[in-house]
Order: C-alpha cells, then structure tokens, then sequence
C-alpha cells in the first residue's frame, strides 16, 4: 500500500502584505511636517542653548560655561525686565480671565438679542495687526489723546494724566492693552464649553433653589475647570512672551519701567552691542519661568498629573 507523500516538511511562505497608498501618502506628509518642526522649531532651540554657554559679538563667540546664569542675577536691567512682566503677568491675567468668564456667562444668555454682534465684536480685537492696534492705543492714551479729553469732559480728572510717561500708569496703559486684545480670544473658549454643559442641569438647580450666583459657582466655573486651567496657562505663556504692545506704545520706557523680558532679548541682539549669548541666556530665562507658573497653575488647580 503505497502511502500518500505529505508536503508538511515544505516550509509555508507567508502572503506578502499589499501597501496601502493611503498609508504611504499618509507617512509622508508626516514625515515632511516632522521634518520642518525638526529644522525650524527643536534645531533652533538646541542651538540657542548651546549658545547660552557662550559669549561674544557676532560669529566669534566662545565658551563660557556658566558665566551668562550667574550674569543674570547681578544683572539690574534683566531684573527690572523681570518685575515688570510679573506685573503684567499677575494683573492681567487675572483680570482678564474674570473678564472672558462673565462676558461668555453673558453671551451663552438664550434672552440675549444680537448675540451673534456682540460676540463679533468682542473677539474683533484679536484678529487685528498687533502693531496697527498698538500705535492706536498710544495715540489714544497720550497726553493730548481721546482717553484724557474724555476724561476731562465728564470731570472725572482735572489735568491730563501721564499715561505714557509716568511709571504707574505706563504699565496700566499696557495692562488695558493687551487685555482689550486677548479677552474675546478666552471668552470663545469658555462660550464653546458653555455651550457644551447641559441646560438640565441649571434647571435642576433652579428647582432646588439655587441662585444663579450659585449655579455660576457650584457648577459653571467646576464644569468650566480644564479650559480656564488651559487658558490660564497660555494667557500666562503669552504674557511672559510680551513684546509687541511695549515696544510699539511705550519702547520699555519711560526709564525701563515698562521693559519686558521679550524686549530685552531684542535690545541685547540687535539694539545694544551684539551678545547673542548673554540673549540666548536670558530666552531660556523665560522658559524655565514658564515652565515654574505652569506647574504652580497646575498645582492651584489640582491637576493630579502635574
């Protein structure tokens, strides 16, 4: 009886598996964004940190180790540049997040007509040109500007008040800046979230007695806790990275009482003798504060994964 030959010593070749164009396509694109954040984005970091542990004008700069860090805390300018932007960092934000939270409360209102305008209007000052917005706002509050005549119409001051040239108000003319410009960008934030939350749930309170007071504390601002911890944090990112308003309304004056850090880092580079270095430094100064406020906000808002 002749028995059957078996192929089970032949090896079994697996079926080759057909690329998707799709993923292929898809890889790509991945790879040519991965690639320009590379270059553009972590290369220039890395490099900025190396060049904080030199010293130098132009291309001849040579290491230093640690000398620019230690610079920094003997520094009067930087230290002025950094009381400032804490300044504006624990007016501002505050303000204006209380702000985006009562407008948006406001705006989410069903009885409100014309929602749709003054939603508009209100987010308008965040797609305008920084510097057209800026030059704007310096002539406005400057001592001969519609702020002070207005003022003086209704009798609330006797005399122009020094908004550009005097130390204090310098700072609260920037503080109204940038607070004018950013709070509709939180306030759409918080009114998309809004939007979000169930009405049962206010109705329910209603039912129970709750005022609406309460029903703003008790459940609007716990339901609303990951986005204003979210837009605490790039409010404050924004405010350590402040520039713009300074260097257009005020140019850190009068006598550094406005300075940022921002506009420090531009004058060590380009304004002052060149020391790319010693400004390089001073960037990654704003960076660890960054990193120091997140963590605190985090902790404030008892985030467990902080």
């Amino acid at each position: 009886m002749i028995q059957a030959k078996t192929n089970d010593h032949i090896p079994q070749q697996k079926p080759r598996k057909k690329i998707n164009a799709n993923v292929i396509i898809g890889w790509s694109f991945i790879t040519i964004a991965t690639i320009m954040i590379c270059l553009f984005y972590f290369y220039p970091m890395i490099q900025a940190l190396i060049m904080s542990f030199q010293s130098g004008t132009g291309t001849n700069l040579t290491f230093t180790g640690l000398d620019n860090y230690a610079r920094l805390f003997k520094d009067p300018t930087f230290i002025t540049a950094v009381k400032n932007t804490v300044i504006y960092l624990m007016i501002q934000v505050p303000v204006m997040i209380l702000l985006a939270l009562f407008l948006s409360v406001l705006l989410n209102d069903k009885r409100l007509k014309f929602k749709g305008f003054f939603r508009t209007a209100i987010f308008l000052p965040c797609v305008t040109s920084l510097v057209a917005y800026s030059v704007i706002f310096k002539y406005l509050f400057g001592t001969d500007g519609i702020v002070n005549m207005m003022l003086m119409k209704f009798a609330f001051i006797a005399e122009p008040v020094q908004w550009l040239t005097d130390p204090f108000w310098a700072k609260m003319t920037i503080v109204i800046a940038i607070t004018w410009r950013w709070t509709g960008y939180n306030m759409i934030f918080y009114l998309s979230s809004l939007q979000n939350i169930d009405h049962s749930i206010y109705e329910a309170a209603k039912i129970d007695g709750a005022s609406a007071f309460q029903q703003f504390f008790k459940i609007t601002i716990p339901m609303l806790k990951p986005i204003i911890l979210f837009t605490s944090i790039t409010s404050t990112i924004g405010t350590l990275q402040l520039f713009d308003e300074v260097m257009n309304i005020t140019k850190g004056g009068p006598g550094n009482s406005t300075m940022t850090i921002s506009q420090y880092i531009y004058n060590l580079s380009f304004k002052y003798t060149p020391d790319f270095g010693y400004a390089a430094t001073v960037s990654y100064a704003i960076v660890i504060m960054i990193v120091i406020f997140s963590i605190i906000q985090f902790k404030v808002a008892g985030d467990k994964n902080a």
